[in-house]
């Protein structure tokens, strides 16, 4: 082989390290670089390359890994510009795991000019976000009116601006008067002018408005909307009372609720929007709650959410205005009285309709050893009973392990396969028996959460279990696509919450718009999210339910013959990684009487 000249050699090596483009000097043997060679990165590129992956992990809800990745900076090497988004970045992530007064902390590290714009942009979102979740609503609104200044888009501009009014309509009128007149006042003043629209003079109000804050940014064009209700509108209600813990067991979990409710909420645009009193449920009885929110004009209660509280509520109180429990207590009823949860009633039902629609009949059923696991299988082998279906063996495992071929092999009864060969393999030298696996089973009913259930699925493969379809409940699937990890879960089957399936819920409120509020949860409270959507569409539906489904973010709503609002999940299957939906479509069981079982039904993922 002709050996190359050296400087085409040269060229070579130099072409392999540098994508950029060459030109060629006239002069021969000469090449000119049409850009510098670059050169190691200098060090503040470099960190900043690291805070760049901090922030992409964040994105993608890996608020775990960012902290570490963040942890392992120095601030003393960085810029005074790095060091603030390093502060933002950390507030960020104390969102995401809801510690909102820690991330007003870091972001009082932070002065907002020395962030580029994009980052001063975000430093505001998650400083309005953060004192709306500690209940500071006129600090909340303080920053949203910063970042009202920065953003351009017309669609955010108008969210934005809901925000404001929203939040400052749930100040009393009091707090609203002011003699001011700079943009806070403008705001405040409008806000308590929308509080009262229905009024006779309400225009004038507005004129009166126009006239003295001439300049104001607040948009009143959609004031020119039609305020029309539709025929089939669902009746007003003028104030709702939420009894939500600010502390305790379940404050995490009520803070993803209030989100996803207070999303729809201020979703709700122009029509007519009932008054909102926030009561903290761990400050006082449930009965001194209640009476105080109907004393003070509620005409609907959205709470408790913990089960204890709930029959404390009823035992004591004789409700004369509706009271939507964020909670299901089995067997419970009372007049006025509905209850709506992520109930695993709802899950197990319509999975195991799903593998009988399938045309499977005799299931193994694999579940984890603990009292949770326990409750779960009882609901998946009364629905399969229910469908006509027979469980052949059930078997539990220990979910802190991640080797689970021994339950795996007895469930597939492998084990006594082998015994009942060795005898015979044993006057055959030099042969092996590999075990089959039980011919009587043609399908597996699987309760895990997405990390066991990557190393169970291929566990079953390896044990010859492969041709067995898997139907799992929906803690299998995290809620947020991540194809490499679940491409140990393909070909589970499982049925869920629409609101985290775009194709399945495809409304203004999807997960993909909400994207700036779920982010700030871990993964385990999206579906809460959903709910707290949902409470708020149900709170006029009440009534109607019963005969008119609701197509929720939760689900399709239904009301259960004991007041129980039932969901109707979307079923889908992991293809490549992700969850593809399947054609099946669940029947309506409305009018089905609830299972005699009991349940906490506040999920995690």
């Amino acid at each position: 082989m002709q050996e190359q000249p050296p400087e085409d050699r040269a060229l070579s090596e130099q072409e392999a390290l540098v994508t950029k483009p060459f030109i060629r000097n006239e002069q021969p043997k000469q090449v000119l670089e049409l850009y510098q060679q670059p050169g190691t990165p200098s060090f503040s590129d470099q960190n900043q390359q690291r805070l760049q992956s901090i922030e992409s992990l964040i994105q993608t809800g890996d608020g775990v890994n960012a902290k570490q990745a963040a942890d392992m900076i120095n601030p003393a090497d960085l810029s005074t510009e790095q060091r603030a988004q390093l502060s933002l970045l950390y507030a960020q992530i104390l969102l995401s795991f809801g510690e909102a007064e820690q991330a007003i902390e870091n972001l009082a590290l932070i002065q907002p000019q020395q962030l580029n714009p994009d980052n001063r942009i975000k430093y505001f979102q998650s400083q309005a976000f953060a004192y709306s979740l500690t209940g500071n609503l006129f600090d909340s609104v303080k920053s949203r009116i910063e970042l009202h200044r920065l953003i351009t888009s017309p669609d955010e501009l108008e969210k934005n601006q809901s925000a404001i009014l929203e939040a400052l309509r749930l100040l009393p009128d009091s707090d609203l008067q002011t003699s001011q007149t700079d943009t806070l006042a403008g705001w405040m003043s409008l806000a308590n002018i929308l509080k009262h629209i229905n009024q006779p003079d309400f225009n004038a109000q507005i004129n009166q408005w126009r006239s003295t804050f001439p300049t104001h940014p607040a948009d009143l064009s959609f004031l020119n909307r039609s305020q029309d209700m539709p025929e089939n509108a669902p009746l007003q209600i003028k104030a709702i009372a939420l009894l939500l813990p600010e502390s305790g067991t379940f404050a995490q979990a009520a803070k993803a609720i209030r989100a996803g409710f207070m999303a729809a909420y201020n979703h709700a645009g122009n029509m007519p929007k009932p008054t909102l009193r926030f009561y903290d449920s761990e400050q006082s009885t449930s009965q001194a709650l209640y009476n105080q929110a109907v004393a003070e004009g509620a005409q609907l209660i959205i709470g408790p959410l913990d089960k204890e509280r709930l029959q404390s509520l009823t035992d004591t109180v004789t409700f004369n205005i509706p009271v939507l429990a964020l909670n299901h207590i089995p067997g419970l009823q009372k007049s006025l009285l509905y209850q709506f949860s992520l109930s695993p009633l709802d899950d197990a039902e319509q999975i195991t309709h799903k593998a009988s629609e399938d045309g499977h009949q005799n299931a193994l059923l694999l579940i984890p050893e603990n009292a949770t696991g326990k409750r779960i299988a009882n609901y998946l082998t009364e629905d399969w009973q229910n469908q006509g279906g027979t469980i052949l063996e059930t078997q539990t495992y220990n979910p802190k392990e991640t080797d689970f071929s021994a339950p795996i092999q007895k469930l597939l009864n492998l084990n006594e396969s082998e015994q009942r060969y060795n005898k015979i393999l044993t006057l055959i030298p030099g042969v092996k028996h590999i075990p089959r696996r039980r011919q009587d089973a043609d399908a597996i009913l699987l309760s895990a959460y997405s990390a066991e259930a990557r190393s169970i699925n291929p566990q079953l493969q390896f044990y010859q279990a492969g041709d067995l379809p898997v139907y799992a409940m929906p803690n299998i699937y995290t809620g947020q696509i991540n194809a490499s990890l679940d491409a140990d879960l393909n070909k589970i089957t499982f049925c869920d919450t629409p609101w985290l399936f775009n194709k399945a819920y495809q409304g203004e409120l999807s997960m993909d718009a909400l994207k700036e509020t779920w982010k700030q949860f871990p993964s385990a409270y999206l579906r809460l999210i959903a709910m707290g959507i949902d409470a708020y569409n149900l709170a006029t539906r009440l009534d109607s339910l019963n005969a008119n489904p609701y197509p929720g973010a939760t689900g399709s709503l239904s009301l259960t013959n004991d007041q129980r609002i039932q969901r109707k999940l979307v079923c889908t299957k992991f293809t490549a990684g992700r969850p593809e939906m399947s054609d099946f479509v669940i029947e309506n069981n409305a009018n089905t009487a609830p299972k005699p079982a009991e349940e906490q039904n506040l999920k995690s993922d």
